[in-house]
């Protein structure tokens, strides 16, 4: 297992290259299948623990011979937590990504060489971000798998004015989504607050437009039953399949946007979607 963010105490290695405040683990296979590494991106207010680890996605992948690279977005999990806004743009976290996935052993994809590019899982941020990734670099992104995508961004309407009233004198948020996602981040005791408004600050200045820049390559969208976000899915897959993507869905019974991270049928799903 490799880090980008090096701790004595459990005498992980860096890789090099990489943005030390950025913490990256290279998760490797018993038995290589020997197709391309897998980056996964989790969601806001989470990490790669949270997303990915606990809820068995790296087991998983790793069962099926997969390398998994997984990192912490900035202030979350065992990331840093910058104090400069330009950290947290997606613009500067893809760049982030694409100096870390290449840091870890990525290479572009070459014809007839199956242990050659890139598979991304994202969930709901990370969906966002994997879908820009995937759009700005056609020549490394082999398959896609977005996990409760959405069309819109909802941090994108976050008040951030009500939400610093809030934490400043306890001043009641009346938009329920705010309250919603800013409860959800307090929640977490690894979250730093002050990172995350700034990372929903950034945000709001580089607002998602899928149709600006939009994956060429196979995508898997995959979404909750009853997750309100679902259904935006058939207006992401159609601004993928007008580029020429071949777009695949997966709406899974009973599940919200919030669990449905954690089914199985949404893990057999992506290692049969990601094994071609």
């Amino acid at each position: 297992m490799m880090t980008g963010r090096h701790t004595v105490e459990q005498q992980r290695h860096t890789v090099e290259g990489t943005d030390p405040g950025l913490f990256v683990e290279v998760h490797e296979p018993a038995s290589d299948a020997g197709l391309r590494p897998v980056l996964l991106i989790h969601g806001f207010s989470s990490s790669s623990k949270l997303n990915w680890v606990d809820s068995g996605w790296t087991a998983t992948l790793q069962g099926a011979g997969r390398r998994v690279i997984t990192v912490d977005l900035p202030g979350h999990g065992r990331s840093h937590a910058p104090e400069d806004l330009d950290s947290y743009t997606p613009s500067r976290i893809r760049a982030d990504l694409l100096q870390m996935v290449y840091d870890a052993g990525a290479r572009p994809l070459q014809e007839g060489n199956p242990a050659s590019g890139l598979d991304i899982i994202g969930y709901s941020l990370g969906s966002r971000l994997a879908w820009e990734f995937a759009a700005t670099q056609p020549d490394l992104v082999h398959r896609v798998v977005l996990g409760g995508p959405s069309a819109a961004d909802p941090l994108a309407a976050f008040d951030l004015a009500a939400a610093q009233r809030y934490l400043a004198d306890g001043t009641p948020i009346q938009d329920e989504s705010t309250a919603g996602l800013l409860k959800m981040a307090q929640l977490i005791p690894s979250n730093n607050l002050f990172a995350m408004l700034s990372l929903i600050e950034a945000i709001k200045g580089e607002p998602f437009d899928p149709a600006e820049a939009a994956p060429h390559m196979p995508l898997l969208l995959v979404a909750g039953e009853k997750d309100e976000r679902a259904g935006t899915m058939p207006a992401l897959a159609d601004i993928a399949g007008k580029r020429g993507a071949m777009v695949e869905t997966l709406v899974i019974p009973g599940r919200t946007h919030t669990n449905v991270v954690t089914s199985r049928a949404f893990k057999e799903a992506a290692v049969e979607f990601l094994a071609v």
